[in-house]
């Protein structure tokens, strides 16, 4: 299992609520998360749109949850009452979100007073293209020719992801179409901006970087990595090459915006 899904895994049952939580994973694709979730014991629910560039509609309902323990979003909804959930994590979706304040303006409705919605996504600056293994890829506008001829080169020097049987030119189309219809790049500051109208929201790369690290048994490099002169350095490489790691805590006035975004540590 990837150790964005063992790192979301760790947070269900403990540090992020005082209870057992009610989690829903929001755009849980084929429901990795879920189904471990709920063979540890946690009632953990899912939504996504199921979008025709993704494939995970069959594998969730091959399981039997479309409709139960997974439903559909439609219009932007997630279709649960108000107030359900303690917890609501998402996994590398909110680069996918095109309107990212009606999905905040959701995901507050469904929390509880005390809730928590912990994301992980890349933002505008992050160096790798995630999705297909070109570098800065994302950072052309997009239609840009120059963009393609640049992908070509870097596909015919052996770069990207999901190769297949496609020449370098039918490869770099095809997924500079799927990148324009379903990605949606944003600056840090404008990220801040929209989740700082429905949370109190935190910068936690440090606590995703020290598990992983700790997880692969890297103990000492942890130890220097948290070094208060460290952590600042080591957490913006990891924004780089791998994103955001947000912690937002419910507010009760949705629209009580602060007027700066928090410092990043």
């Amino acid at each position: 299992m990837h150790v964005n899904y063992l790192y979301l895994l760790s947070k269900l049952s403990r540090g992020l609520s005082q209870q057992p939580p009610v989690v829903l994973d929001y755009g849980c694709g084929g429901g990795e998360i879920i189904q471990a979730g709920r063979q540890a014991g946690v009632e953990i629910y899912g939504v996504d749109v199921f979008y025709e560039g993704a494939e995970s509609r069959p594998v969730i309902q091959k399981k039997g949850w479309l409709g139960t323990v997974v439903r559909e979003i439609r219009n932007g909804i997630i279709p649960f009452d108000d107030q359900v959930f303690d917890l609501v994590i998402s996994n590398q979706v909110l680069e996918h979100v095109e309107d990212l304040d009606s999905v905040l303006q959701e995901v507050h409705r469904v929390l509880k007073p005390d809730g928590i919605f912990l994301a992980l996504f890349p933002t505008k600056d992050i160096i790798p293209e995630k999705h297909c293994g070109i570098p800065c890829l994302h950072w052309f506008p997009k239609q840009s020719r120059l963009r393609f001829y640049y992908a070509v080169w870097l596909r015919k020097m052996g770069l990207g992801n999901f190769k297949g049987n496609k020449s370098a030119s039918q490869w770099v189309t095809d997924f500079l179409a799927w990148l324009d219809n379903f990605t949606w790049y944003r600056d840090r500051e404008t990220i801040f901006a929209s989740f700082e109208k429905y949370f109190r929201v935190q910068s936690i790369e440090h606590d995703y970087v020290t598990f992983r690290l700790n997880r692969h048994g890297s103990t000492m490099v942890s130890r220097i990595f948290n070094y208060p002169f460290i952590r600042p350095f080591g957490c913006e490489l990891f924004r780089r090459l791998g994103g955001l790691v947000l912690l937002g805590a419910k507010r009760e006035d949705p629209y009580s915006v602060r007027l700066e975004a928090p410092k990043i540590q």
